[in-house]
């Protein structure tokens, strides 16, 4: 799919608010049939421009009670066996390779303060792992807020 227009931008603005949302409600907040708005989010779809429809979960209510914001200095070629190790502990919801004075940042989840400590101690130890800086969260003012891609007019 090479253009994405104001349509497209708005059914997904659509889906964004409401992942559960109808083609029939979608259709009818654009303004366009809901034969079209199901057709033009299927294609979506297809070129994986949607790539999926997630839950909101608020974390806290299943006991994750602590956020945490890891900054890691990767030595060599170490940066793919520790992006993938930190995504494989269960308790990342985000995994970055960034610029600048750090090589990866992630934020993760967890019950306590003793599961935050343990999962800095295995970072730590993980051998391409030169250094770490850690954040704990202390209130989550936002988090996985969608950003409007329709043009207001």
């Amino acid at each position: 799919m090479s253009d994405i227009d104001d349509i497209d931008r708005q059914l997904v603005d659509g889906l964004l608010a409401d992942g559960r949302a109808s083609a029939n409600e979608l259709a009818e907040s654009v303004g366009i049939a809901t034969a079209t708005a199901t057709k033009r989010i299927r294609a979506l779809e297809d070129a994986g421009i949607i790539d999926g429809y997630r839950a909101e979960v608020d974390y806290e209510a299943f006991g994750f009670a602590v956020t945490a914001v890891f900054r890691l200095d990767v030595a060599g070629d170490g940066l793919g066996a520790v992006v993938d190790d930190l995504r494989e502990t269960g308790h990342m919801i985000g995994v970055y390779e960034v610029t600048g004075g750090d090589d990866v940042v992630a934020i993760g989840k967890f019950e306590d303060t003793d599961a935050l400590n343990a999962q800095i101690k295995d970072v730590l130890t993980h051998s391409r792992v030169e250094a770490v800086s850690t954040n704990v969260v202390l209130e989550t003012v936002c988090e996985h807020d969608p950003i409007a891609l329709a043009t207001e007019e």
